[in-house]
């Protein structure tokens, strides 16, 4: 049923290498400009100390150790025959540029890692860093994922993002030069945005040259400011309901040929405080093709090109 209702990762992966294809997600120990002081201190306000990361860089294990730990797993569980090095904790072109290619060569001369998608923040696209990874692009398949969380400047200085909206879409840009295929990232349930809020997101998305989404509810976890806004009344996370509702109608603004990469995020079990909903992620999956099929909704079925 997803296939009908919007363009999924899975089937354009299987498109491109003919088989089953996995992302193994890799912990670098890098850092970010937003943690560290170069843009500011403490990070996004959803954000701990871990970063979305596995931990895997602070108990040592190698780039490699990583990839093979994560081949055998998913090679049992999905049967995949390929696989992609996701360097998602922090932001993984923060860096300098013969650190960051070590890293990137080391994932790609594992057996069977057919490519590279990398996490990190539209201000940590530097020229060098672009034009290497464009020349990797030639003979692997490299991914840019690029976080934007939303198309309010207001809201982006709410959550501490450290840039503005101006930066994702002149990383876009200078990204797209290099035929280096973007995926955008979004959080719904923001401070202060509304639905109506949310949806300019979709649209703003929906003009820019990006070949992917991941959409992510924005949860609440231990040792981030925004636990301590939510423990205090200061924030009301989204009810399920409204979650699937919002993310039926963001889907049905994007262009059709835009691939959906996800609809929810994975918090970690003991890291969560709230909603608890949130865990539930194939429930939470499966209500929101559903309620597209109830609505009649589908990818592009909203949008109209200026």
């Amino acid at each position: 049923m997803a296939k009908d209702l919007y363009r999924d990762f899975n089937s354009y992966l299987r498109e491109v290498f003919g088989c089953r294809v996995q992302k193994i997600i890799i912990d670098a120990g890098l850092s970010c400009p937003n943690r560290d002081g170069t843009v500011g201190w403490g990070g996004c306000i959803y954000c701990n100390a871990r970063g979305s990361g596995s931990g895997a860089a602070s108990r040592s294990q190698s780039i490699s150790d990583q990839l093979k730990e994560g081949k055998s797993y998913l090679a049992k569980r999905y049967k995949a025959k390929k696989f992609l090095a996701y360097f998602q904790s922090f932001s993984n072109t923060y860096g300098s540029l013969d650190r960051l290619k070590n890293l990137y060569k080391e994932a790609l001369s594992v057996p069977d890692v057919v490519g590279l998608t990398i996490g990190t923040r539209p201000d940590c696209a530097e020229e060098k860093i672009l034009d290497y990874l464009g020349q990797v692009g030639k003979h692997h398949l490299v991914w840019l994922e690029y976080g934007l969380q939303s198309a309010d400047n207001s809201t982006l200085a709410r959550i501490n993002r450290g840039h503005g909206v101006e930066a994702f879409s002149d990383a876009v840009e200078r990204t797209r030069r290099r035929d280096i295929p973007i995926c955008a990232h979004v959080i719904l349930g923001l401070p202060g945005e509304t639905k109506a809020d949310m949806l300019d997101t979709a649209r703003f998305l929906a003009e820019s040259d990006i070949q992917a989404v991941k959409i992510h509810l924005l949860y609440v976890v231990r040792g981030t400011r925004l636990e301590s806004w939510y423990l205090g009344g200061e924030y009301r996370c989204l009810s399920r309901e409204e979650y699937v509702s919002i993310v039926g109608d963001f889907l049905s603004l994007l262009p059709p040929e835009v691939i959906i990469q996800r609809l929810t995020g994975d918090p970690h079990p003991e890291e969560l405080v709230a909603p608890l909903w949130a865990l539930e992620k194939q429930k939470n999956l499966n209500e929101i093709q559903a309620h597209m099929k109830c609505r009649g909704l589908f990818q592009g079925k909203e949008f109209t090109s200026l």
